[in-house]
């Protein structure tokens, strides 16, 4: 009996999906390696400069594979890709390690997560696009969840939660602004190409920052467990999920990319809990719940 057009078009999705959601988990250990290095009285300055430094070949080497046979890029191009690479990955990035010294990984997760809304409310502020009620409903939605499990790990951990709420918030900007901002250039230079570009800037940024601000003693010092938890970071939870996600845009389209990325959220609280120790409360499941409701809605009435 031949198979329906719907089975054979989610057979092949399903690849596609795999892809987004194994990028997505990956993407989210990055917040339990960060963690398990500060274990080792490792600050956010050199866990950050550890990672960049092991990701930047592979993304020097993303940015020739992608220009192959493609023309050489403008002053305009590389003023572009500079700015779009202290925003969207060094000062993101930045912040985001910074924050995690403060807050669990779970809350982390879910106040990047709210991405999606951060880019529809600074597209509406900085160019005036339409926005719908139903839009900032999903807002809304996803925004009572990130208070409500915020006001629980205050509960716990103390009023330190909140500068490491607004740090990782502030990183959520910063990669919202990324996104608002990167899209002509991605028809310009084409995605892959961007972000290997984008990133080796950033990579090369967050070297510089520690050079300036570290002696090169701490490197001598380090323990080896935190050498290879960098490791880590680099390949499985940093390079590996861009050409994991970017693939399952290109195979399923974003829309159910971010949708299968929703699992985001769920494994790093798993992983914070089973690998951490951190707390599994209430108020956080019923936060992440809140948040994914808010996507999910937005998502859809985006459409």
């Amino acid at each position: 009996m031949p198979s329906s057009p719907a089975s054979t078009g989610t057979q092949r999705a399903w690849p596609g999906l795999l892809l987004a959601a194994t990028g997505a988990a990956a993407l989210s250990g990055k917040a339990i390696i960060v963690k398990l290095s500060y274990r080792y009285g490792i600050d956010a300055v050199t866990v950050i400069m550890l990672r960049m430094l092991f990701a930047l070949p592979l993304f020097l080497f993303l940015a020739w594979w992608a220009g192959r046979g493609q023309r050489p890029l403008t002053r305009r191009d590389w003023l572009a890709v500079g700015l779009l690479g202290f925003s969207g990955y060094y000062l993101s990035s930045f912040l985001d390690f910074m924050g995690l010294q403060y807050v669990s990984a779970g809350l982390e997760r879910l106040v990047l997560y709210l991405n999606p809304t951060l880019v529809l409310l600074l597209s509406w502020l900085l160019f005036g696009r339409r926005a719908t009620w139903r839009q900032f409903v999903a807002m809304a939605v996803s925004y009572a969840g990130v208070v409500l499990a915020f006001g629980q790990e205050v509960q716990l951990a103390g009023p330190q939660v909140l500068k490491g709420t607004l740090l990782v918030l502030g990183s959520a900007v910063s990669y919202a602004l990324y996104l608002v901002y990167a899209g002509e250039e991605v028809r310009r230079l084409g995605a892959m190409r961007l972000t290997g570009l984008a990133t080796s800037v950033a990579c090369l940024l967050c070297v510089a920052q520690f050079l300036v601000l570290r002696p090169l003693d701490v490197v001598m010092a380090l323990p080896p467990e935190v050498v290879g938890l960098s490791l880590i970071n680099a390949t499985v939870c940093t390079f590996a999920p861009v050409l994991m996600l970017m693939l399952a845009i290109e195979r399923v389209g974003p829309t159910m990319t971010a949708q299968a990325g929703m699992i985001g959220p769920l494994t790093t609280i798993a992983m914070g809990v089973l690998v951490l120790g951190e707390p599994f409360s209430i108020g956080l499941v019923a936060g992440t719940a809140l948040v994914l409701a808010g996507v999910a809605l937005l998502n859809r009435w985006r459409k």
